[in-house]
């Protein structure tokens, strides 16, 4: 039988001071942005700690988070990585978008630090809009709903207690 332990509720203070770096991509800046202010604004109403780094394109963004993982005075509890590619006539879209999910899954895995990935590869202006945009159903606010319940359950993970 699974026994199913009980978790802290969503909006509960275990996440308080949570360090939460964000990795957004300065390519498609305008839909990019859309989810990276929905972020920070979330977070922050969360009392997280949040630092933001602009890479050029989607393809940069995780060996930012990498690099994060890696400080050791100030290494982030959950990273949240921001871009949106364009679904052209090419393959191209395709291969940047399964090589960032590859990657920051492998860095996920193996650090153990959250990567919240919110890279988007979108087929049009409706669909870049709806995700990135439109206050209902931007990624950016649900990407740091992801990080800080992340960061929730690691620490309770962590926790001598736990």
């Amino acid at each position: 039988m699974l026994q199913e332990t009980s978790q802290p509720r969503p909006d509960a203070c275990c996440a308080q001071g949570a360090r939460v770096a964000i990795v957004a991509s300065e390519y498609n800046r305008r839909h990019v942005d859309g989810m990276l202010d929905a972020a920070v604004t979330r977070l922050r109403e969360r009392d997280a700690v949040v630092e933001v780094l602009r890479v050029p394109g989607a393809f940069e963004i995780p060996v930012v988070a990498a690099a994060l993982v890696e400080r050791l005075d100030r290494a982030p509890e959950a990273i949240v990585c921001l871009g949106v590619i364009w679904q052209g006539e090419t393959q191209h879209a395709d291969h940047v978008g399964q090589a960032v999910t590859r990657a920051l899954m492998d860095l996920q895995v193996r650090s153990q630090v959250p990567c919240i990935h919110e890279v988007l590869t979108v087929r049009s202006e409706e669909q870049a809009q709806a995700r990135c945009l439109d206050p209902a159903t931007n990624r950016g606010f649900e990407a740091a709903n992801t990080a800080l319940a992340m960061v929730r359950l690691l620490r309770a993970v962590r926790s001598p207690d736990g």
